[in-house]
C-alpha cells in the first residue's frame, strides 16, 4: 500500500477531520433544503379563502410521500453511479441537482401536483447524500472511528433542520406569507453553490491528496483489509446491486433502514404541525421547540456515534460492540410513548409543551444515535468498493418506509381531524417500538459478524 508521489506533504496531518467537516456541512444543506417545506404546512393547508393554499393534510402527505419516494429510488442508483465515479463528482452533481430544484419550487404556484413534481426531482438529487458521505467515511477513516465520523457528519440533518426551523418562519414573517415561502426556496437553494467550491478546493482521495502527512495516510489504511483508493477511472468498482442482494448482511441494513428512517421523516415533516395542533402555537411560536429538538439530536449523533468506541477499548470486537451500543439505544425511543400523557395542558398547564418536548427531543437525539451507527456497519460488513452501492439500497428502503410513514399520518390526522391528538398518539406509538423490532431484525439476519471477502 503506497501514497502517490505528491511534493512537500507535512510532517503531521489531521486532515480527515476537514473531509468530515465537508460532509457536515453538505448534510446540513441537504437537510436545510429538505426541511422548508415542513414549515411551510399550515399556509399551504390554510383555506384559499384565507389566502392559503387550500391543501388537505392529505394533500401534503403526497407531496411529501413523492418526495420520499424518489429519493429512496434514486439512492440505489446514486450509490452505484457513485461507486463507479467516485465520492468527489458524485455528491458535487446530487448537490447540483438538489439545489437547482430547490430553487425552482418557488416558481410553480399553487397546485399541489407541480409541488409534487419539482419536490420529486428535488428528491432524486439529494438521494446522492448519503451514499456519497458514507463512502467517503469508508474512504479516510479506520473502522474504529468511523461510527464518530458518522456521527459528526450525520449531526448535520439536524444542524440543517435547526437552521430552517429559524429561517423559514421568519422568511415567513419578513417578506409576507404570499412571498416570503417562495424566498424560503430561494435563499436555501442557492446557498449550496459556496459549499461546491469548497469541496472542489479541498477534496481528494486518501492516496492522491497531498495535504495528508504519510502518518495519517498509513492510519487511515490500519484495518488493513484493502488497498488505497487511487480514484482512477480504471480501479471503479462494477458490483451489481442485484448481486448484493444475495447477503443476508445487505438486507440486516435494508431492515434496519426500513424500520427506523420513517420515523425520522415523521419528525422532520409533521412535528412544527404536531406543535401547532397539540399546544395552539402559531408558526412562529413552533421555531423554538423543534429548533431545541433538533439541537439536542446533535449531541446524540455525536454521541451516539462514539459509544462504540467505549466497548471496543474494553475489548469487544467492532460489530459486538456497535449492536451492543444500538440496542441500549434502541430502548430510548421508548419514552414518546409518555409524549400525550405530559402533553395533556389540563394536567400540567404551560409545563406540558416543555415536556412533551422534552420527550420528543430523547427520541430524536437516540434515532441520530441509531442512524449513525448503521449506517456503519455497512463499512464494517462490506469491502469499500461495495459501500456506496449498499448503502444506496438501504437508504431506498428507509425512503420506501418513510412514504409508508407520511401516508399513515395524512390518513390518521385526517380521519381524526377533530381529535388530533389521537392521531398523534398512534404515531408515537409506531415511533417507540421500531428500533428493538429493528434491532431484532438485524441481529436475527447477521447473528455474528462476517466481513465480505468474496466481491
Amino acid at each position: 500500500m503506497t501514497q502517490s508521489t505528491s511534493p512537500a506533504r507535512p510532517e503531521h496531518s489531521s486532515y480527515r477531520w476537514i473531509i468530515c467537516g465537508l460532509l457536515l456541512f453538505s448534510t446540513t444543506f441537504n437537510y436545510l433544503d429538505r426541511q422548508v417545506i415542513s414549515y411551510l404546512k399550515e399556509y399551504f393547508c390554510t383555506p384559499a379563502s384565507q389566502g392559503g393554499f387550500g391543501w388537505s393534510n392529505t394533500d401534503f402527505a403526497n407531496l411529501t410521500a413523492f418526495f420520499t419516494a424518489f429519493y429512496a429510488g434514486m439512492t440505489v442508483v446514486a450509490g452505484w453511479v457513485i461507486d463507479k465515479i467516485g465520492t468527489k463528482l458524485g455528491l458535487a452533481l446530487s448537490l447540483v441537482v438538489w439545489s437547482i430544484f430547490g430553487i425552482l419550487n418557488a416558481f410553480v404556484g399553487r397546485l399541489v401536483v407541480m409541488h409534487i413534481a419539482v419536490r420529486s426531482a428535488f428528491g432524486i438529487g439529494e438521494g446522492g447524500n448519503f451514499p456519497a458521505s458514507i463512502k467517503t467515511v469508508a474512504e479516510w477513516f479506520p473502522k474504529r472511528e468511523r461510527a464518530l465520523a458518522t456521527g459528526i457528519f450525520n449531526s448535520g440533518s439536524n444542524a440543517g433542520a435547526m437552521v430552517a426551523a429559524l429561517f423559514v418562519p421568519w422568511c415567513l414573517v419578513h417578506f409576507g406569507y404570499e412571498r416570503g415561502w417562495k424566498m424560503a426556496f430561494i435563499l436555501t437553494g442557492a446557498v449550496g453553490f459556496v459549499w461546491l467550491i469548497f469541496w472542489y478546493w479541498l477534496y481528494d482521495t486518501p492516496a492522491n491528496q497531498r495535504r495528508l502527512s504519510k502518518e495519517e495516510f498509513d492510519l487511515i489504511h490500519s484495518d488493513g483489509e484493502e488497498e488505497a483508493v487511487q480514484d482512477i477511472p480504471g480501479d471503479r468498482a462494477k458490483i451489481p446491486w442485484t448481486k448484493l442482494l444475495g447477503y443476508r448482511q445487505t438486507w440486516a441494513f435494508f431492515w434496519g433502514k426500513f424500520l427506523t428512517d420513517g420515523v425520522w421523516w415523521f419528525y422532520l415533516f409533521w412535528l412544527p404541525d404536531y406543535f401547532i395542533k397539540q399546544f395552539g402555537m402559531t408558526t412562529d411560536e413552533v421555531r423554538l421547540p423543534t429548533f431545541v429538538v433538533y439541537g439536542v439530536a446533535i449531541v446524540g449523533s455525536v454521541y451516539g456515534g462514539s459509544l462504540p468506541m467505549t466497548f471496543i477499548r474494553k475489548g469487544l470486537p467492532v460489530y459486538q460492540a456497535r449492536m451492543r451500543a444500538m440496542l441500549l439505544i434502541a430502548l430510548f425511543p421508548m419514552v414518546v410513548l409518555s409524549t400525550q400523557y405530559f402533553g395533556n395542558t389540563a394536567q400540567f398547564g404551560r409545563m406540558a409543551a416543555v415536556l412533551a418536548c422534552a420527550t420528543i427531543c430523547i427520541a430524536a437525539a437516540a434515532h441520530q444515535a441509531w442512524s449513525a451507527n448503521l449506517f456503519t456497519t455497512v463499512s464494517d460488513m462490506f469491502p469499500k468498493k461495495a459501500v456506496g452501492t449498499v448503502t444506496g439500497i438501504g437508504a431506498m428502503a428507509g425512503g420506501l418506509g418513510g412514504v409508508l410513514v407520511q401516508k399513515l399520518t395524512g390518513a390518521l390526522t385526517d380521519a381524526f381531524s377533530a381529535t388530533p391528538k389521537v392521531a398523534y398518539v398512534l404515531m408515537f406509538i409506531v415511533c417507540a417500538v421500531s428500533y428493538l423490532i429493528a434491532w431484532a431484525v438485524i441481529k436475527v439476519l447477521v447473528p455474528r459478524h462476517t466481513t465480505i471477502t468474496d466481491l
